[in-house]
Formats: structure tokens, C-alpha cells, sequence
């Protein structure tokens, strides 16, 4: 019987196993399927270039299989790679593996929450390519001014962004990502190291920006007046 089924396996069509593998639910799904032998592989990796959202987050994760994953996905528009319990260890490296996908051009949201260890020189890369950029979650990293500045002269139609607890940007990166993303409705500055004058200033520059201090694990809000 067993041998049997195999068989059965065997003989279904590379493209019948990708529209089934792009119909699963998640990520984890279709790792698990992509598990059983080379053919359902490749069946796993063809269907990710109908996917347009791709979450990371609660798997182990490392730069070269997360790059790999996302270069095969044509189509993507959502990406999250964020930091979980599991440790989903990604670095500058895989961030600029990341950069060279068909896809960056197309993605409205990225999450990099978490991630200890990129840097500026990964997420300048990777967001100076990723042009249709709307929702950006960059909270808990070790970024400076330089990646909010890379931000604002590349996303123009960034709506949202979440910079909680990046303690090393400062009032001038702030200013420099307000002025030059006009699309802006909300930042999240909770956890940051600048002074609250500066968010007077931040409204001066744009009146109706939604300035937040969220926390990401209690799902307590408050706006910052």
C-alpha cells in the first residue's frame, strides 16, 4: 500500500502540486510539504511565485534560506521576517540577499521587527529598492539616523512606520523622514530616546501625522500629544 501511494505522488504534475501548495494557509504548511521528497521541493518553491504575503516569524530562519524563499517569490508584496521566540536569526547578509529579489520593487510592507542583527548598512540596501514601500516595521533594531534617511529619499508612499524602542535614532532623523515622506500617517515612537519637544516639531512639519507609542507585546496604544 505504501508503495502504492508513493507511486500515486510521483506521478502528480509539478504545476498540480504548486496550485496546491499556494493554497495552503501558511508558511509552516508549506515547509512541512515541501519536506517530502525533491519533487514536492520544487513544487513548494514554484508556488511561492504566485504568493504576495510571506511570514517568517515563527519559524527558525536563517539568511540563506530566508533569501532563497523570498527570491522565489515573484509576486510578493507583504514580507515579514521578524524576530520570534524560535529565533529567526537574519543579518545584513541575508538582508542584502533579500535586496537582489524580483520582488523588492513591489513590496508595500516589510517587518524587520526584532532583529538584532541587522544593521544600517542591510536595511539602507534593502529599502533603497524597495521604492512601493507603505508599512515599515524597523522596531527593536539597532538602526540610526542613516537608515531613516535612506527611508525618506527612497519611500515615497510610506504610510506607516514603527521605530519602537530604536534608541539610537535621533530628532534628525525623525525630521528628515517627515519632511521628505509627505504620504506619512503614522509613526510609532515608543522606547525612543528623543526629547518630547520634538514631536511638536514633527506635527509642525505635518499636522495630521499620528504620532504612537505602541507596545508590541502589550497591545497598549497611547498617542503622544
Amino acid at each position: 500500500m505504501a508503495t502504492e501511494t508513493e507511486a500515486e505522488i510521483e506521478r502528480l504534475p509539478i504545476d498540480l502540486l504548486a496550485y496546491t501548495f499556494f493554497l495552503l494557509p501558511s508558511f509552516r504548511d508549506l515547509a512541512q510539504a515541501g519536506g517530502v521528497c525533491k519533487k514536492w521541493r520544487w513544487a513548494a518553491l514554484v508556488s511561492l511565485a504566485g504568493r504576495e504575503r510571506l511570514s517568517f516569524a515563527d519559524q527558525q530562519m536563517d539568511d540563506e534560506s530566508t533569501a532563497r524563499l523570498v527570491c522565489a517569490a515573484d509576486n510578493l508584496k507583504e514580507l515579514n521576517i521578524s524576530r520570534s521566540c524560535w529565533g529567526c536569526q537574519i543579518t545584513d547578509e541575508g538582508l542584502f540577499k533579500i535586496s537582489s529579489a524580483k520582488c523588492v520593487g513591489k513590496l508595500t510592507s516589510i517587518s524587520l521587527w526584532g532583529m538584532a542583527g541587522i544593521t544600517d548598512s542591510g536595511v539602507i540596501n534593502l529599502v533603497s529598492k524597495a521604492y512601493s514601500l507603505q508599512h515599515l516595521n524597523i522596531g527593536g533594531t539597532f538602526i540610526t539616523d542613516e537608515s531613516l534617511y535612506a527611508i525618506a529619499n527612497h519611500c515615497p508612499n510610506l504610510k506607516t512606520i514603527i521605530l519602537w524602542s530604536c534608541r539610537h535614532v535621533t530628532e534628525s532623523g525623525l525630521i528628515a523622514l517627515v519632511n521628505k515622506c509627505r504620504k506619512l500617517e503614522s509613526i510609532n515612537v515608543g522606547g525612543m530616546r528623543v526629547p518630547l519637544d520634538c514631536f511638536t516639531g514633527l506635527r509642525t512639519i505635518s499636522p495630521a501625522l499620528q504620532i504612537r507609542s505602541v507596545s508590541q507585546h502589550l497591545n497598549i496604544s497611547t498617542q503622544v500629544v
